[in-house]
Order: structure tokens, then C-alpha cells, then sequence
């Protein structure tokens, strides 16, 4: 059974920094795409940023040059640093999987983890 936690999580200033984890177990192999979602009340969830298999990573545009995705395959963890926090980054912050291609209809969701961010 595949599980995703995410930690990390948690309360800063504006102009401040995170750093989220996401545990992974239960995958026969290492899937191809990890990456992280965000979901603000009353938005849809978007897509922040993956990181395939070769170490390929894909931002969206809100984050770029402020977030960066991570993973240690050894640990079979995934990490979101997150810098230059903005309130507008307040979110539920999710870590997803998919086995063999990266899409924002990923096949595994960890429960999230809350991100405030106050001004």
C-alpha cells in the first residue's frame, strides 16, 4: 500500500521560509514523478511544482525562483523549500506521486499539510 505524508507545514511572516517534507513508502519501484499541489480555500488545487526520475524538476509560474523541489532517493523523501513566502502562498500543500508520467492527475495524495503565511 502506497502512503504519502507530508510534514513540515506550519506558520511564518511574510518574507519568511519553509521547508515541507514527504515521506513515501509502499512503491514496488521508485514511481516517475513526484511533486507538490496546493489548494487555498474555495480555489482549486494547482500544481506547484514535480521532479521526475531524472532529477527534471517543472515549477509554476507563482513560485519560480522562490521554491524549490528536492528528493532523496535513498530516504524515499521529497522536499519543497519554500522561500520568500508571500500571503498569497497560504495553502494546503499536498504531496502526489504518479508511476510512469508526471500530470497534475497524479495517482497517489498524501492528506497535506497547512501553510500560513501572514502579512
Amino acid at each position: 500500500q502506497v502512503v504519502l505524508v507530508e510534514s513540515g507545514g506550519g506558520s511564518v511572516q511574510a518574507g519568511g521560509s519553509l521547508r515541507l517534507s514527504c515521506a513515501a513508502s509502499g512503491f514496488t519501484n521508485r514511481p516517475y514523478c513526484m511533486g507538490w499541489f496546493r489548494q487555498a480555500p474555495g480555489e482549486e488545487r494547482v500544481r506547484v511544482g514535480t521532479i521526475n526520475k531524472e532529477g527534471i524538476t517543472t515549477y509554476a509560474y507563482f513560485v519560480k525562483g522562490r521554491f524549490t523541489i528536492s528528493q532523496d532517493n535513498n530516504k524515499n523523501t521529497l522536499s519543497l523549500q519554500m522561500n520568500s513566502l508571500k500571503p498569497e502562498d497560504t495553502a494546503m500543500y499536498y504531496c502526489a506521486a504518479h508511476r510512469t508520467y508526471c500530470t497534475t492527475d497524479m495517482e497517489y495524495w498524501g492528506p497535506g499539510t497547512q501553510v500560513t503565511v501572514s502579512s
